[in-house]
């Protein structure tokens, strides 16, 4: 199947937009205020950033061997997995893109309509099951994307229907999860509650949310959490999400075997060999790969330890990957690992784009240097100022 998208397609380098981390553009930060996707990359260090999203987090193996070959052929060969369980492909040079896209959309990974692409901003729990209610209302929704408004690159949905919520700390604004009865809630990021339903009124309930936080002014808060206006009344409740459960981890699974990847960077090679005995592949917000159908043994560049320390550790590019960053993240996060204790992120700018929630440790560069705070996010106010690599490496290695 050969498909063009037209010789003159340019890439779309989006406008970066207001919102509640203005402060981050104070301290001479590039805001974006959007995600990438394959209709619209971001420029990187490295060239152009690409997403793609696979649907319900599951590629088969053809899709995976298709998705590996054109990420050799017009990026750097390497996958990156997303906090959204979404990918993306580095390195593409802008007389690349066009091809890489007409690629993804024979493999049937990308809408043809970009508005359409924009909107396919939803997170499923990785381990539904056909027919369960995770499966049917994301299902459902994803049939429902015409009727979706446009939202910030950032909104999106979490279906989280398994027996308890797993998805708590991914990023979401609009969530369907189990409450604590055992049935069914909806809940607007941000708020403790939400409102109770059947399965059946799931996918229009989100849609409707959505419709709401456009109408009453919230793309101009970026996010629904930010979004302060009252909820409507039919989307008000009392009902309250189950206790969390454990997310994955990597082992032997029911469908299959879970594996990690260090800082969610896979070689496509790799993933193409992991295949040759999967059925398909699940991709997880922690960065993770559920093999479908696939024995859990040993594999070449992947993480089949639930011990090893690297999934303790979080790092994003860093330099010269990403031009926000001054310093190189990747092997100084490498070397701490195997010498200290709990859980590290080391971020390259106060952005923290590898790792949003709070970490025993948080490394953030500045100006070719680390600020050191602890139990605390990237950027924030740091225990220790201006230290070097080298320091590091003696100090938090002895601790």
């Amino acid at each position: 199947m050969s498909l063009d998208i037209g010789r003159d397609a340019r890439v779309t380098i989006g406008a970066a937009s207001a919102g509640p981390r203005a402060w981050l553009a104070m301290k001479g930060f590039e805001v974006k205020g959007w995600c990438p996707d394959a209709w619209r990359p971001m420029q990187a260090g490295d060239g152009l950033l690409v997403r793609v999203r696979p649907p319900l987090g599951q590629l088969t193996r053809a899709e995976v061997l298709g998705l590996c070959e054109a990420t050799k052929t017009y990026g750097r060969g390497r996958i990156e997995i997303t906090a959204r369980a979404n990918l993306q492909v580095r390195g593409v040079g802008e007389g690349a893109w066009r091809d890489l896209v007409a690629a993804l959309l024979a493999l049937g990974l990308v809408d043809p309509d970009p508005a359409r692409e924009a909107k396919r901003n939803v997170l499923v729990v990785p381990d539904w099951c056909d027919g369960d209610d995770s499966h049917r209302i994301a299902t459902a929704l994803l049939a429902q994307l015409d009727a979706l408004p446009s939202v910030p690159g950032k909104v999106g949905f979490a279906i989280d229907a398994g027996v308890a919520p797993m998805l708590g700390e991914a990023s979401a604004d609009f969530r369907v999860e189990r409450d604590s009865d055992g049935g069914l809630l909806v809940r607007a990021d941000g708020r403790e509650t939400g409102m109770a339903l059947e399965p059946r009124d799931a996918a229009d309930a989100l849609v409707a949310l959505a419709r709401w936080f456009v109408e009453s002014g919230g793309i101009g808060s970026g996010r629904m959490a930010h979004h302060l206006a009252p909820l409507p009344a039919w989307a008000q409740g009392g009902s309250r999400p189950a206790p969390a459960r454990a997310p994955l981890w990597p082992g032997a699974h029911a469908l299959g075997a879970i594996y990690g990847t260090a800082f969610g960077t896979i070689e496509a090679d790799t993933l193409a060999a992991a295949l040759a005995d999967a059925d398909a592949v699940r991709f997880t917000p922690w960065r993770q790969l559920l093999l479908e159908g696939a024995a859990a043994r040993a594999r070449d560049g992947l993480i089949d330890d639930a011990a090893s320390p690297m999934l303790r550790v979080e790092a994003c590019p860093g330099a010269p990957d990403c031009p926000q960053a001054s310093v190189a993240t990747r092997p100084l996060a490498t070397a701490l690992a195997t010498r200290m204790t709990g859980t590290l992120h080391v971020s390259g700018c106060a952005k923290g784009c590898a790792c949003r929630r709070s970490t025993d440790i948080v490394l953030t560069g500045r100006d070719g240097r680390f600020d050191i705070a602890f139990a605390a996010r990237a950027g924030a106010p740091p225990r220790h100022e201006g230290v070097t690599p080298a320091t590091l490496l003696a100090r938090l290695g002895a601790a």
